[in-house]
């Protein structure tokens, strides 16, 4: 019996397979027809001529039915999206003709969209972001991948228990078009109650804890990291926990089970997790092979890792390729930053005996590549020619992938572009040929600022007005067709400013090229400035112009970039000249009223800057400049005794502060004019040219501390110091330090250097005529809450440290001025950096603070400072 089913069933099997094959050789043959005519139906937006003219069908042509000129316009419909059905019928056929019916069904398009659940506020950002809009096609496929995203959305919020409805109805005024309604409930957010393991007998649950970078148990003084759950950030932390044990030697640590329980009662949920520990592992021998570039000697070396040592299988990667660090001293970078881009590093366990494991590090090393062919796109403003000068990456060079990222840096420092969009991708790469393309692409942001500021204060108006532009080209100054609204694209910085109220007038003007002859990167600037206040009664509100002051000066500079110790490094020089004229202007801000003082000085600084990506947020690398600034030593050509003026001096001020005491009725008034008109005097002598010289240092140090590279630590230091060639001439009362605030200075009479120190008033930690020596130590944590082109904001807690010391003899660099505190940062292109500061100062500020208590709390706004 058995035999006869299974024979019935094969004859059924040949049979079904016979007329399958019969019908497709059917269709591909068909019979051939002449189109009689085509009727297109099921329309209710689009015209019928339209849709005849894109399927190609023409009334008279020969036409096989079925067949693959019908197979064609199915498939031509289907992809445009725009029906839901499509079908082709024979109405009629007479002798040779064919009558065709084809049967559309036309998707619905949206005409309106409400949303409820959520603030009305927030609705339009969320249809922006979901790329809900009207006139958009509604499928299934785009009803599902919607309510996808809006629970994904929610659910990386940490409300777990989000829903998303949605459902359409028809719109009874549009024809084929439907209102979507969507739902949102998003709960409360979800809190991790307690994290449980069971298992571990090596790593405590402690340990095991703070591997989850993400997850965390809810605590009360947790504010740093919320305790919220979210789904994506657990799979990821659950690779973290296999991570630390693989960190600590124990190989073979494996996740048994996770179960994750809700509580209704408080809205919270149990994790609790099962581990396998395994047996602790030890490095044995470490073998290279296929490696004829470097020597096995040297891999190892780069490679770091001894036999004998803990079982470290985290930090192996990492030696062999850290993708998160593109500095990383790793063998990977080794090979691709000379030249084997098509190399491959691979560990492999040979052996793993007792508690010993032996690897081969297997290497591919490749055919040596070169860059043949390099794009740039996305600039519209910024010409070609300024991009393509900036790139380290060129064709026939040995590709690099060092020169990649240091592309990437170069061309986020210029300020043209939005770092975190600079993105190279590599092309064509050929094996064969040894061969690669790369593309970079960028984002333009704004890179010009106008300033604009009005207000009342010192008794008058105050206006001021700025303009920036940081991508100026000059060269087409007098191109009409340039000014877009102002010529724009080389590179070049010009800026304008003026400050003006009744009693001070201040003009500036720069420019700088940073490629001068434009073969190699050297940078020429120059710039000039005229400042002139008048005597002010700030009891009266009056003016005296006949009492004035002014300051005029030019400085040109020229600084290149160096090859050596490596190209980060850049070497400048600038000379400046100054010129002080005083009339009648006894103030006490110089020691003499009427005469004029010169500042001839050269600057030579020393900088390197390996910062990136870019200059609002860098995330890596450092920044350090060396200066020193000296004046010509005019005493050593001077036959003039600076002791003996200094003594005369110091006598006549004694004595007038003795007639002073005595002058009840004015008997000694001629004298002491008398006596100030020769200080003046002396005074003008010591300070006709000024003479001095001053050494500063300024370094930063960035470093991301978590897995998105968005939480940043800033180490930064600072120190300068001011010293007089002849001690009896003594340090000149310009160019002095004033720590203290917010480190702003709208114009500086005396060229004084404003240094700020968060937590304490403005300049209060210099005596009244400045410092000669300082120093000053900061950290900062910084977390960014938008990096986009349009505004970039982030907010950051510091502390800082400082003091400043009138002679170096009084110099101690441990007895600082302290202070922390919390700050916020905008950068936006059309007005520069715009900022606020609350800072606590804990020790006491000497004239200030009587009592000895700690200063406290200052509020300090920050207008155009560095980043």
């Amino acid at each position: 019996m058995k035999r006869y089913l299974s024979v019935f069933i094969l004859l059924i099997f040949l049979l079904s397979s016979a007329l399958t094959q019969a019908q497709e050789t059917d269709y591909e043959n068909g019979t051939e027809y002449t189109l009689g005519g085509l009727q297109i139906t099921g329309l209710k937006s689009y015209n019928e001529q339209t849709v005849i003219s894109f399927t190609n069908l023409r009334i008279g042509q020969k036409i096989k039915v079925p067949g693959k000129d019908i197979s064609d316009v199915i498939k031509k419909l289907w992809k445009l999206d725009l029906f839901s059905n499509v079908n082709f019928y024979i109405t009629k056929v007479e002798g040779d003709k064919v009558f065709l019916e084809l049967a559309l069904q036309e998707l619905p398009t949206l005409a309106d969209v409400k949303v409820t659940g959520i603030k009305k506020r927030k609705v339009d950002d969320l249809l922006k972001e979901a790329d809900i809009k009207k006139g958009k096609k509604v499928t299934e496929g785009f009803l599902a991948n919607t309510k996808n995203f809006l629970v994904n959305k929610y659910k990386k919020k940490g409300y777990y228990k989000v829903k998303v409805n949605i459902r359409t109805v028809e719109d009874t005024v549009a024809a084929s078009a439907v209102k979507m309604l969507v739902n949102i409930d998003k709960g409360d957010k979800v809190k991790v109650a307690d994290i449980n393991f069971n298992g571990n007998e090596k790593i405590s649950d402690k340990k095991l804890r703070g591997a989850m970078k993400k997850t965390k148990e809810r605590r009360f003084l947790r504010f740093w990291k919320k305790s919220k759950f979210i789904p994506e950030d657990y799979k990821t932390d659950l690779t973290s926990i296999v991570d630390e044990y693989k960190s600590k030697g124990y190989r073979d640590a494996r996740l048994l089970n996770d179960s994750v329980s809700y509580n209704d009662k408080n809205n919270t949920i149990d994790i609790n997790i099962d581990v396998e520990e395994g047996d602790k592992y030890y490095f044995g021998n470490i073998d290279f092979v296929g490696n004829t570039v470097y020597t096995d000697e040297y891999l190892s070396r780069i490679l770091g890792v001894k036999k004998g040592e803990t079982y470290n299988g985290v930090e192996l990667r990492k030696r062999i390729d850290d993708p998160k660090d593109p500095d990383a001293n790793s063998i990977t970078n080794l090979y691709q930053n000379n030249g084997y881009l098509f190399s491959s590093i691979n560990p492999v366990e040979i052996s793993a005996q007792n508690d010993t494991i032996d690897f081969e590090i297997r290497i591919q090393e490749g055919k040596l590549a070169h860059f043949e062919h390099i794009t740039v796109h996305g600039n519209d403003k910024t010409n070609d020619h300024v991009i393509y000068r900036m790139l380290r990456t060129r064709p026939g060079q040995t590709y690099s992938k060092a020169a990649i990222i240091q592309t990437i840096r170069e061309l986020g420092s210029l300020g043209f572009f939005d770092a975190e969009s600079i993105k190279p991708e590599i092309k064509d790469p050929n094996q064969v040929e040894g061969t690669v393309g790369i593309d970079y692409s960028v984002v333009e942001k704004g890179s010009s600022q106008i300033q604009l500021q009005g207000g009342y204060g010192g008794g008058g108006f105050i206006g001021t007005v700025g303009l920036s532009f940081n991508n100026f080209s000059i060269k087409n100054l007098f191109n009409g067709d340039a000014y877009k609204p102002v010529p724009m694209g080389d590179g070049q910085t010009l800026a304008l400013r003026l400050q003006a109220s009744k009693y001070y007038q201040t003009y500036s003007f720069s420019f700088s090229e940073p490629w001068l002859g434009g073969v190699e990167p050297r940078q020429f600037s120059v710039s000039l400035s005229h400042t002139k206040q008048f005597l002010y009664d700030y009891y009266t509100g009056d003016v005296d112009k006949s009492q004035r002051f002014s300051l005029t000066g030019i400085t040109v500079g020229i600084s290149k970039r160096l090859q050596w110790p490596d190209d980060y490094f850049n070497l400048s020089h600038a000379i400046s000249l100054q010129r002080y004229d005083l009339n009648n202007y006894n103030t006490g801000l110089f020691t003499f009223g009427n005469g004029y003082s010169n500042n001839l000085s050269y600057t030579i600084a020393l900088s390197r800057n390996s910062t990136g990506p870019g200059q609002i947020y860098p995330r890596y690398g450092s920044s350090f400049s060396i200066s020193a600034k000296i004046t010509p030593p005019y005493t050593l050509f001077s036959n003039k005794d600076f002791k003996g003026l200094r003594s005369e001096r110091e006598d006549l001020v004694n004595e007038n502060t003795t007639l002073n005491a005595q002058n009840a009725n004015g008997e000694y008034s001629n004298q002491i004019s008398n006596n100030s008109d020769r200080i003046g005097e002396i005074d003008q002598q010591f300070y006709d040219w000024l003479e001095f010289y001053k050494f500063k240092f300024n370094g930063d140090w960035f470093k991301t501390l978590d897995r998105a590279d968005k939480l940043v630590l800033r180490t930064h230091a600072e120190f300068g110091f001011l010293g007089a060639y002849n001690q009896d001439r003594g340090v000149v009362p310009f160019e002095r330090f004033f720590l203290g605030g917010d480190g702003m200075a709208n114009y500086s009479l005396d060229s004084r250097e404003v240094v700020g120190l968060r937590g304490y008033p403005n300049y209060s930690l210099s005596g009244q005529d400045g410092s000669t020596i300082y120093n000053k130590f900061s950290l900062e944590l910084r977390y960014p809450l938008t990096l986009k082109p349009q505004a970039s904001i982030y907010a950051q807690g510091f502390l800082e440290g400082g003091a400043a010391y009138d002679s170096f003899q009084n110099y101690n660099p441990f007895q600082l001025k302290r202070s922390a505190g919390l700050g916020v940062r905008i950068f936006m292109p059309a007005f520069g950096l715009l900022g606020i500061d609350f800072g606590y100062g804990f020790d006491p500020v000497d004239g200030v603070d009587p009592t000895n208590k700690a200063h406290g709390w200052e509020t300090h706004f920050i207008i155009g400072q560095n980043f």
